[in-house]
């Protein structure tokens, strides 16, 4: 029995100083991938700014995951980016580091 108080208490405490509001809270943007000609095209159409050091972008076919995309700054509403690859489907992924967040997962088609 005391056991349990000393846990509730622990927990409680945790809390009410504001220790359990540490973990970051994800970016609200809008991103589009989509696929050309050689090419997937990484689109930033609505929402927060994400700083290039903040994000992971990963782009994987069947072989593994690369990152062909090179973005430095922010990346705000209307930039694009864009990464040759060769003709096939992949699963393009954006993660936000500090929040362990995924912002987009799709699947591009580049022909």
């Amino acid at each position: 029995m005391v056991a349990i108080t000393v846990i509730l208490a622990a927990v409680i405490g945790t809390f009410v100083l504001g220790l359990g509001d540490s973990l970051e809270q994800a970016p609200q943007a809008q991103l589009d991938a989509e696929g050309g000609t050689g090419e997937i095209t990484l689109s930033h159409n609505g929402g927060d700014a994400l700083p290039s050091a903040d994000i992971t972008i990963n782009v994987e076919d069947a072989s593994g995951t690369t990152n062909p995309f090179s973005i430095t700054g922010d990346f705000s509403v209307g930039d694009t980016a864009t990464a040759s690859v060769s003709a096939n489907t992949y699963t393009v992924t954006v993660l936000h580091d500090p929040s362990q967040s995924i912002l987009l997962e799709t699947q591009v088609e580049v022909q």
